[in-house]
């Protein structure tokens, strides 16, 4: 479906669930794809997606998005997947690391990926959540953080369309990860919420896979600034 031969591609939080999908899809189209994950070395992993290159990144710690950011010479794709919440939640870090953290990485790339030669120019495709228009009241500070990461895609496309660099976002709707499995396996709770969605089922990391894809790349180049839902209808739910 797509091809990214020769593309650099950073996705960060990549070690599993969406963040794996997303960058096994990148490999499979060709693309030269770094993930990212918060522990000191690959080796700390079992079963990261197949040729990939790995670098730490702490999106709280400024000094590590820049160590990061500072160890590429070109770049024409970012997707930032790296999220943060506890239970409880820490509201400070979770805002720290999903919106001021992400900002930081896109700031310190986007000189690089206004030199990409990518049709359309370099990419970058932020992942929120339906948590940013919804809210939790479990998580107040992931739903902000995510709700603020819209506003941010919208003012940085603003200000970078004209120099050769689209951001758009995409939101997943319930999706089955490592993160999420024991919400997507409680019997009240996991079939409570299939049951919101037009198709009827949770999303799998491989179906957010493939619109990131299509955000990241020259199919749309005329495309800025947007938030693509991928919910299997949860926003169109009737209640």
């Amino acid at each position: 479906m797509f091809d990214y031969s020769g593309r650099r591609v950073l996705v960060t939080g990549g070690t599993s669930g969406i963040g794996a999908a997303i960058a096994t899809a990148f490999v499979a189209a060709g693309a030269d794809v770094t993930i990212t994950g918060t522990r000191g070395s690959a080796a700390e992993y079992d079963g990261l997606p197949a040729g990939v290159a790995y670098a730490p990144l702490r999106l709280d710690e400024r000094d590590t998005v820049l160590a990061l950011a500072g160890s590429f010479d070109a770049l024409d794709i970012l997707v930032n997947n790296a999220g943060r919440t506890t239970v409880p939640e820490d509201f400070d870090g979770a805002v720290d690391a999903n919106l001021k953290g992400v900002h930081a990485l896109i700031q310190a790339c986007l000189p690089m990926l206004a030199r990409s030669d990518q049709r359309g120019g370099g990419a970058v495709v932020n992942i929120a959540s339906m948590m940013a228009y919804f809210g939790n009241s479990m998580f107040p500070g992931y739903s902000a953080s995510k709700a603020g990461l819209l506003l941010l895609t919208k003012s940085l496309a603003q200000g970078w369309g004209g120099r050769n660099v689209r951001i758009n976002v995409v939101a997943p709707g319930p999706v089955r990860t490592p993160m999420t499995i024991r919400y997507a396996d409680d019997p009240a709770y996991g079939p409570g919420t299939a049951q919101r969605m037009a198709l009827g089922r949770w999303g799998e990391p491989e179906d957010i896979a493939a619109p990131v894809l299509f955000l990241a790349g020259p199919g749309a180049a005329f495309i800025t600034g947007e938030c693509l839902p991928v919910s299997g209808g949860y926003m169109i739910a009737e209640a």
